[in-house]
């Protein structure tokens, strides 16, 4: 039931992407309107900052098919875990959230970021949406034994996505304030891999992969968002907008009206 309401999910955002692109204002584009409109998105989707995120989950996949680097993943598993045996913690289940969480304390406190509560908001929802579905849908795909031997969920780590989520949300809204609050989310996104690794929940390329899952989710919500802001939410007889809503532990979206 999980996986069908994520294909729902999946599918409906793919619906609103296919609307977004050829919505058209109130009078008709000419074809050389067309062609300057999509122009102007495309030079706004920066392929640079995708470059590090897909080079992560670039490496991810390939440690599945690659001996070297899956020996490399055994080796850390092996000198973190069974050379020196400890106790589990279960502080990354509520850090991989602090840098998204920072987002509003800094707010609270004046500090001023890029975008107002409903528009962040908004951002923050659509990058877990993405990101939820390209890694359950990865997960049932790869179907990876975790090195603890509990389930086949393995690649990549959700944990690390939602961490690498966090922080480049935080960046995203405060790098014209400071970097090093960007540096100081990314730093804990990074704890919490490293953590999931000292859990025994994750192999190294799981947590590399769910990292690039983090960021381009983000950076892509980022990216998308004003688009559907734009030519989903316009003013007309009453106030419309498609929003995401959560709902018996599951995410959706809804049609909302104000008359």
């Amino acid at each position: 039931m999980r996986h069908s309401h994520k294909k729902i999910l999946i599918a409906a955002f793919a619906s609103i992407c296919i609307t977004a692109s050829y919505a058209q204002g109130p009078k008709p584009l000419s074809p050389g309107d067309s062609v300057l409109a999509v122009k102007k998105i495309s030079e706004r989707f920066d392929v640079r900052k995708y470059i590090v995120p897909v080079a992560l989950i670039g490496y991810g996949f390939a440690a599945l098919h690659l001996d070297a680097l899956a020996d490399l993943s055994e080796s850390v598993h092996e000198e973190t875990w069974d050379d020196h045996p400890h106790r589990q913690t279960t502080i990354d289940n509520y850090l991989q959230y602090a840098p998204a969480v920072a987002v509003y304390l800094l707010n609270i406190a004046g500090v001023k970021g890029e975008h107002n509560f409903v528009d962040r908001s908004m951002i923050l929802i659509m990058s877990n949406v993405i990101m939820e579905g390209f890694v359950s849908t990865t997960k049932s795909l790869t179907h990876q034994l975790r090195p603890n031997g509990e389930g086949y969920l393995s690649f990549p780590s959700g944990h690390t996505a939602e961490a690498f989520v966090s922080a480049t949300f935080l960046y995203e809204e405060y790098k014209n304030v400071s970097p090093w609050i960007g540096v100081g989310g990314f730093l804990v996104a990074g704890t919490v891999g490293a953590l999931r690794i000292y859990n025994d929940k994750h192999w190294l390329h799981d947590v590399i992969a769910g990292a690039g899952f983090g960021i381009a989710s983000t950076e892509f919500s980022y990216w998308l968002y004003p688009i559907l802001k734009r030519s989903l939410f316009k003013k007309s007889s009453g106030n419309k907008m498609i929003v995401p809503v959560m709902e018996n532990h599951g995410l959706g979206l809804a049609f909302v009206q104000r008359f």
